[in-house]
């Protein structure tokens, strides 16, 4: 394999960011839109306490939630449902109870994006104002800066600007250093008057906002209309910090309560360490700085020294106290101009001599890595290490602060960052998971204050109370994983079918969070057998009844209202009632223009909305057949409408738009008049309110798309070239299309090859709808004869510019307001659609709780729609799919039919355990430990799996333990004797759990436990094939390998365990001990050698034969420090070393010996190593500590080798995150011109923060093609905040020495912008690099069903 891809498959779900912000509107726009709902009085019979429950409801404008998962950013609107009256009583929603006026709240999400760097750090720039929107300022490695605000007339983030201090002219703000232990850190003003940012560990870059009115975007843009102007950044400056005498900054943060803006920094004076601590400790302190960035001047104003030397974190306390928090590990500090306090945490907090006694808290708590946020002005709420919520009051009187006060709140799941959102006293409150911890990412929780009449005290911190409204989905940190069969898997499946037999099950979360989480890529139905003996049974009918069943039905549907029964066929339709018919139709009769034309009319396709169907004929016309509800009878009618009769109709469909409020309607010019827009649409409402409007899309041969209301086809929205799939639609007549020609107006097609391929593609099929949801808008789709599906969602845009050619009365008719913007999918090329096939989309509006829509097909996909985002879901275990729909009955509750290409009818539900709204369908199983290695036994099904549960014990237990062990410890007689002995003590106990997912249920149960002894944490569990030399017998045992954890004064040691599984199902012990051995090291890594085992022991690696009852070593091998990872091909072995780099070994039987092959002569913090495998050639692969992967090869021959010592580079690529474990897959042939070799690997591999992607080897002349093709993106493509992917992608070598190697790596991350970009565009750069549009296309598509393993 000389050339590789990169794949990312399922994106990083660990939340390292987030923020709350008025991005998408301002709190003036916010609350008008909420107007209060009338106030409601609740029962005490809630399950809220009843004082929480009556609490006046809560008002006001709620703002966005932005998110930052590695390197995606997504924005959230929160929909909050207000409850509707008294009667609903305790719980009305699936969230839970009432709280605060507020049934249910929900996140959905506004727009995302997958950048080309990773969010080092994020804030929110806000003024603070009611009519000024906020902007996003984020923060990327070294020292680059993007401010991004939300452009409503692409509803998207814009760049506003660009803050870049890398290269050669800031080259000095290094100081010469070249590597910093963390990336660039942002904070804003808490008024919006400017940012800082910490770049290089000392350079203060101070971001200086511009004035109302003012911004570095040129001023082309017409000034909003409606929208208000987002705060934007003007200049900024550096200040060096070293400049004033600061060598070790911790955290910064802005203060409220001055005229000015104040930036307080906290800093270590003289560095201190572990070994010194009992004589220096007091190293830290804070100092104030008054920024001025007119006269950029920043004079200090005050100072505070002598602080605890574990201070890490300030947090600003709101006003009117105003001042600031420190806060340490083992301590809380207040400090403002004037006064301070100060809160003892534990035991090990320490003070400065001569200071009066601090007061402590009633319980041991630390707070080293502790988040926070605000609820209140005056309570702050942490989130521990441990995932304990503590509620910090700030008890005031007047201006002065007298004391801190700290309580435990409830327990929560462990968060990596948190937020308010929402208005004070009523707060309501985000917060997210970090990158390890997998539990429900993000709770939006809803917060009650009591307010009494002492404004502080402390019963408003006990008052509080919480409700988890919404949850997030992580499955990081990814651990480990293993490869398993499902529980619905089919033992006949070949080819692609297969691969949905298996899962991935991962090791993710950690604590009491911790889970085992199942993760599948396809979804394989549960196929539902037993139709019972009841009325709700599925019988032939065909004789009985009076359908049509001589010919073929195009549709079938409902009419008047669920009365009647519709069946088009091709030369006519019945309506039925029930099974008797009450009218039958004859398309070539109701024509008059059919005696012109000989051939008899024929329906193609129909589409209905009632009380209407629409016919797409034979000859490219359409028919409306209009039904009337007094005498539940149709007529036809053939819109005389067209003036373009002359063009061909490619496909059309009906929408109907109904609700409380039709959507469209707000679209109209006068849609102010006609609506009121400023009434809140309630969401609990009844249906009795719903209206609704139909409209009929109509495109043609050309790629003209047309929206017309029905019944008067009068025509309300055009697009000139819809089929090439712009990233902006809106209506042609109603825009002048000069500026946004590019965008959607009518420009001109590149005349050339293109024009030819360009105008045999068509849209084949139309479909439009708008599933539920506060903020839902509709989506349209569009499926090209290629096979490709363009999204589109709907939303509204005023716009200050108008047509001045339109007719002023026909411009008021038309959805001037409606645009379209271009939503990407992740669904693979398809195969080419002949016009004439049944239709492929079908929506559907509950499966399982579910809502989205069915791509039958070649290729089926489920693409779920889940907070208005597209889930897609392949489904591969039945080959094509010719038709589907939703079945709801006594058997089948919310299931689903279809029919596959073989003739077989399926009646199946989608399995119920699996949550969907995630990049891959994911189960989780909660383990209440951490989970650090899985592996599977494929016998008997069975995951063993290490799991280690925190235990806290009494300090002189654990030492009479450790004696016990006769370790020769010597306690002290000072130390045994005082109150010491009553503290506690926590550790890891560890043990193996044999987990087993049960066939029909499809639960997982614990089988086997295997505990480890006290301080023995277990390192490696692995499956193992040895060769029994007495019985020459194979044998399949489990081998575990462990380290006693002693503290650094014990010498490492560790035991080889060795288990067989019991073959008959009811024997007591599922597994037995065969083997137990100590060593001298800790046993980190096991493997099995050709019917050897393989033992990576401290620095030694050696190699055992196994006599059934005893190991015996035949062979070993010196490794330079500690072996983190072990892999064996055939005699090869390659280990990773944790500083050392990779070892490229062989081993000789007839020598018994391992010997040294070659090995990389680099350092290297290795996190896990593979082979890589294509057909002869082998590779090895490796992930290190500065988040790269490296491909390495032998080659003896070369001179660059030294005689072949060294292992030779392939290839080198920056994935941005740590890939922790890789897992080798065989690849499936496809129809490309890599299908002559078999022997084709890829690598699977799982990162820290949720993600897992694959590095698949191909062939050269797919790897120039597409190579060229990324070369062009980087320039062809607007890159989200101004990020370039080429440096993105480069090894980061963290200041160490490093020689490039070769770039023989395509990055799919990059090359699926191609799939984004409009037909002219994708034509244009395809005939730049020398190829075609459909050779890339079938390129990415044979990439992708190659490496669809699951």
């Amino acid at each position: 394999m000389s050339y590789a891809a990169y794949k990312m498959m399922h994106w990083p779900t660990g939340i390292d960011h987030c923020a709350a912000g008025f991005i998408t509107h301002s709190p003036a726009d916010a609350a008008a839109f909420s107007s209060a709902a009338p106030a409601a009085a609740f029962g005490s019979d809630g399950d809220i306490d009843s004082a929480a429950a009556r609490a006046p409801r809560r008002v006001g404008p709620t703002p966005n939630l932005v998110v930052a998962a590695a390197n995606v950013l997504e924005v959230y609107a929160v929909s909050a449902h207000a409850t509707a009256g008294a009667d609903e009583g305790g719980t009305s929603s699936s969230a839970g109870a009432i709280l605060d006026g507020i049934s249910g709240a929900r996140l959905e999400l506004v727009c995302h994006y997958r950048l080309h760097g990773n969010i080092e750090s994020m804030a929110v720039l806000s003024n603070g104002t009611e009519n000024r929107r906020d902007s996003i300022a984020l923060a990327f490695k070294d020292a680059k800066i993007s401010c991004l605000e939300f452009d409503d007339s692409i509803s998207g983030l814009r760049t506003s600007s660009m803050h870049c201090f890398e290269g050669d002219e800031w080259l000095h703000l290094k100081r010469g250093r070249e590597s910093f232990a963390w990336g660039p850190v942002i904070k804003t003003d808490p008024q919006g008057r400017c940012g800082a940012a910490l770049v290089y560990g000392l350079q203060m870059i101070i971001l200086k906002a511009a004035q109302v009115g003012q911004s570095l975007v040129g001023e082309d843009e017409p000034t909003r209309v409606l929208g208000s102007a987002s705060v934007r950044i003007e200049s900024s400056y550096v200040i060096d910090l070293r400049d004033m005498e600061m060598n070790h900054i911790k955290d910064f943060t802005f203060v409220h309560g001055y005229i000015e803006p104040v930036l307080v920094i906290l800093h270590e004076r003289e560095p201190t360490w572990a070994g010194r601590i009992s004589s220096k400790n007091q190293t830290c302190m804070i100092s104030a700085f008054s920024i001025s960035t007119s006269l950029k001047q920043h004079p200090m104003i005050w100072s505070a020294a002598k602080l605890p030397h574990d201070a890490y974190q300030l947090l600003a306390v709101p006003p009117p106290i105003s001042g600031i928090l420190v806060i340490c590990a083992n301590s809380i500090h207040y400090h403002n101009q004037s006064t301070s306090c100060s809160l003892a945490l534990n035991s090990f907090s320490s003070q400065p001599d001569g200071s009066p006694e601090i007061p402590k808290t009633s319980f041991h708590v630390e707070l080293d890595v502790a988040k926070a946020t605000w609820l209140s002005h005056d309570i702050v709420m942490f989130s521990s290490k441990n995932g304990e919520i503590l509620l910090l009051t700030v008890v005031y009187d007047g201006r002065n602060v007298q004391r801190l006060d700290l309580m435990k709140s409830k327990a929560s799941v462990l968060s990596s960052s948190a937020d308010i959102d929402g208005d004070l006293p009523f707060s309501k409150r985000l917060k997210r998971i970090p990158s390890d911890v997998l539990q429900d990412v993000t709770s939006v929780e809803e917060l009650s204050f009591h307010n009494n009449a002492v404004p502080n005290s402390l019963d408003s911190a006990q008052k509080i109370s919480f409700v988890v409204r919404d949850a997030l989905i992580n499955v990081g940190p990814l651990k480990d994983f293993a490869y398993g069969l499902r529980n619905n898997s089919d033992p006949n499946a070949a080819g692609i079918a297969k691969q949905s037999n298996y899962e991935l099950v991962c090791c993710s979360g950690h604590g009491k969070n911790g889970t085992l989480s199942a993760l599948q890529q396809s979804v394989r139905p549960d196929l539902i057998t037993e139709v019972l003996q009841t009325g709700d049974d599925l019988g032939e009918v065909t004789e009985t009844v009076d359908y049509n069943v001589q010919a073929s039905t195009i549709a079938a549907g409902n009419l008047f209202g669920r009365r009647r029964v519709i069946q088009v066929y091709a030369k006519g339709a019945r309506v039925l009632d029930g099974s008797f018919m009450t009218q039958e139709l004859n398309f070539s009769v109701h024509t008059s223009e059919s005696s012109l034309s000989s051939e008899p009319l024929a329906a193609v396709s129909a589409s209905i909305a009632d009380p209407y169907v629409l016919l797409k004929m034979l000859d490219g016309t359409i028919r409306l057949l209009i039904g009337d509800h007094s005498t539940c009878t149709v007529s036809i009618n053939a819109p005389a409408i067209f003036p373009s009769s002359s063009e061909r109709i490619s496909s059309c469909t009906l929408y109907l738009d109904r609700g409380p409020e039709p959507w469209l309607r707000k679209t109209h010019t006068d849609a102010w008049i006609s609506t009121g827009i400023g009434e809140a649409t309630d969401a609990n409402d009844n249906s009795s309110h719903d209206q609704s409007d139909i409209y009929c899309l109509i495109c043609y041969e050309s790629g003209k798309l047309e929206i017309f209301e029905v019944p008067s086809f009068k025509c309300v929205f055009s697009v000139e070239n819809f089929v090439s799939g712009p990233a902006i639609m809106f209506d042609a007549f109603s825009h002048i299309s000069t500026k946004d020609s590019g965008i959607g107006g009518l420009n001109a097609i590149k005349v050339s090859v293109e024009k030819e391929e360009a105008s045999n593609i068509k849209i084949v099929e139309l479909a439009m709808h708008r599933w539920s949801g506060q903020f839902s808008r509709p989506f349209l789709f569009g499926l090209l004869n290629d096979g490709t599906l363009l999204c589109y969602h709907a939303y509204c845009y005023e716009s200050s510019e108008s047509n001045p050619q339109c007719p002023h009365n026909a411009a008021d008719s038309r959805l001037r307001n409606l645009r379209f913007r271009r939503v990407s999918i992740d669904l693979s090329p398809r195969d080419d659609i002949s016009s004439l096939v049944r239709p492929r989309i079908t929506v559907f509006n509950n499966v399982g709780g579910y809502e989205g829509l069915f791509l039958c097909g070649p290729r089926p996909a489920w693409v779920f729609v889940c907070r208005q985002r597209f889930r897609v879901h392949p489904q591969v275990c039945d080959g094509s799919i010719l038709a589907f729909t939703v079945l709801h009955n006594v058997n089948c509750c919310r299931g689903l039919i279809y029919v596959t290409s073989q003739g077989f009818l399926k009646i199946c539900q989608l399995p119920s355990a699996y949550n969907y709204d995630n990049y891959w369908p994911v189960q989780k199983v909660a383990l209440h430990g951490t989970p650090h290695q899985v592996t599977y036994y494929a016998e008997q099904s069975l995951y063993p799996l290490i799991v280690s549960v925190p235990v806290i014990r009494p300090l002189n237990q654990v030492l009479s333990s450790m004696a016990d062990q006769e370790l020769g410890l010597h306690i002290e007689n000072d130390f045994t004797s005082g109150d010491d002995l009553q503290k506690v003590y926590t550790f890891d106990e560890f043990e193996v759990r044999i987990m087993e997912l049960e066939k029909p249920s499809g639960r997982w149960e614990s089988r086997f436990t295997i505990p480890m002894q006290s301080f023995e944490n277990a390192l490696t569990v692995r499956m193992v094939t040895l060769q029994n030399t007495s019985t020459k017998e194979t044998e399949t045992l489990m081998a575990i390998g462990t380290a006693y954890v002693q503290g650094e004064d014990v010498a490492a040691r560790g035991r080889v365990l060795l288990f067989s599984f019991s073959k008959s199902e009811n024997s007591q012990n599922l597994v037995t001990e065969v083997y137990s051995k100590e060593s001298k090291g800790a046993v980190s890594a096991v493997a099995s050698l050709q019917g050897h085992l393989l033992i990576a022991s401290g620095p030694k690696i050696t190699l055992n034969k196994w006599t059934g009852s005893e190991l015996t070593a035949v062979a070993f091998y010196d490794a330079p420090l500690h072996v983190v990872s072990l892999n064996i091909v055939k005699n090869f072995v390659l280990f990773g070393d944790i500083h050392k780099s990779i070892y490229f070994l062989s081993w000789k039987e007839q020598g018994s010996q391992l010997s040294l092959l070659a090995k990389d002569f680099g350092s290297l913090d290795c996190f896990a190593t593979e082979f890589l495998i294509d057909g002869s050639t082998l590779s090895l692969v490796v992930s290190d500590s500065n988040k790269n992967v490296q491909i390495f090869y032998y080659a003896p021959k070369m001179v660059e080798s030294w005689k072949g010592q060294k292992l030779l580079p392939r290839a080198e690529f920056h994935v941005g995150a740590h890939v922790s474990k890789f897992l080798r897959l065989q690849m499936l042939p496809t129809q490309g011109i890599a299908s002559e070799k078999t022997n084709r690997f890829a690598l699977v591999f799982g990162t820290l923060d949720g993600g897992i992607g694959c590095i698949a080897p191909v062939d050269e002349l797919t790897f120039r093609r597409l190579q060229s093709l990324q070369r062009k993106l980087v320039d062809a493509v607007p890159h989200a905040c101004g990020l370039n992917p080429r440096s993105f992608r480069h090894f980061n070598s963290n200041g160490k020495a490093h020689r490039p190697g070769p770039d023989n790596i395509i990055d799919f991350e990059l090359l699926s912008h191609y799939e984004m970009l409009s037909l002219e565009e994708q034509l244009e750069i395809a005939q730049q690099i020398g190829t075609t549009r459909s050779q890339i296309r079938s390129n990415f598509s044979d990439f992708l069903l190659g490496t669809s393993f699951l």
